[in-house]
């Protein structure tokens, strides 16, 4: 199975992608981590990114498909992964499509975990990371018991320039524009389930895996 999982930014889609993962039997992976990957065990594929990426262009999307269906042929990949940060565009979803189908594959499920934008910028705004373990914390939703101070290791904690509410909209906004048009595409194929993801974590889990089945 090929299953690809939508959210907005905050949405819950890497939460999700973890709990299915381990519930399917499936691997999760996401393209840049694909893309990282390969760049660092040297592949052709890899060698040919890095060219891109160090003259700051784009890597081509029929390399990120390519990378994919090597993916795909992996042992542990045996029975399917969940595919997430690919696509990004309708035009990426349909060449998807067509190298799929030319390996007698295809997008089995593309699910999207959908969340008001209010909630979505909420969940953004606040964050506060720890500059020394990397530990998250959220003023709202995970306040750490000092202000400013982690509570594993005691290290100092930063807002990053893109955890304010301001580049929350913006993030939100991007989302929109560039992923509604993918949403509608697999629409209209037919693999489009959407969940509501402003509700605890198991309910979406078990909505996700009914979608599913």
């Amino acid at each position: 199975m090929i299953i690809l999982m939508f959210g907005g930014p905050g949405a819950g889609k890497g939460t999700q992608s973890e709990i299915l993962k381990d519930s399917l039997g499936m691997v999760h992976v996401s393209s840049g981590d694909l893309l990282r990957d390969n760049i660092k065990r040297d592949t052709e594929l890899g060698r040919v990114a890095n060219e891109y990426m160090s003259k700051g262009r784009l890597v081509p999307d029929d390399l990120i498909i390519a990378m994919i269906l090597d993916r795909l042929l992996l042992p542990d990949a045996e029975r399917g992964v969940l595919l997430d940060g690919f696509p990004r565009t309708r035009p990426q979803a349909v060449a998807l499509s067509e190298a799929l189908e030319f390996k007698s594959k295809r997008v089995n499920a593309a699910l999207y975990i959908s969340v008001a934008d209010d909630v979505l910028i909420d969940r953004l705004a606040g964050r506060w990371t720890c500059r020394n373990c990397g530990h998250v914390f959220h003023e709202i939703f995970a306040p750490p018991r000092v202000a400013g101070v982690c509570d594993i290791c005691g290290g100092e904690l930063y807002q990053r320039d893109d955890d304010t509410r301001e580049k929350a909209i913006t993030r939100v906004s991007v989302f929109h524009e560039t992923t509604e048009p993918i949403l509608e595409y697999y629409k209209l194929t037919g693999t489009l389930c959407e969940v509501d993801g402003d509700r605890p974590i198991e309910e979406v889990t078990k909505e996700l895996l009914d979608c599913l089945r």
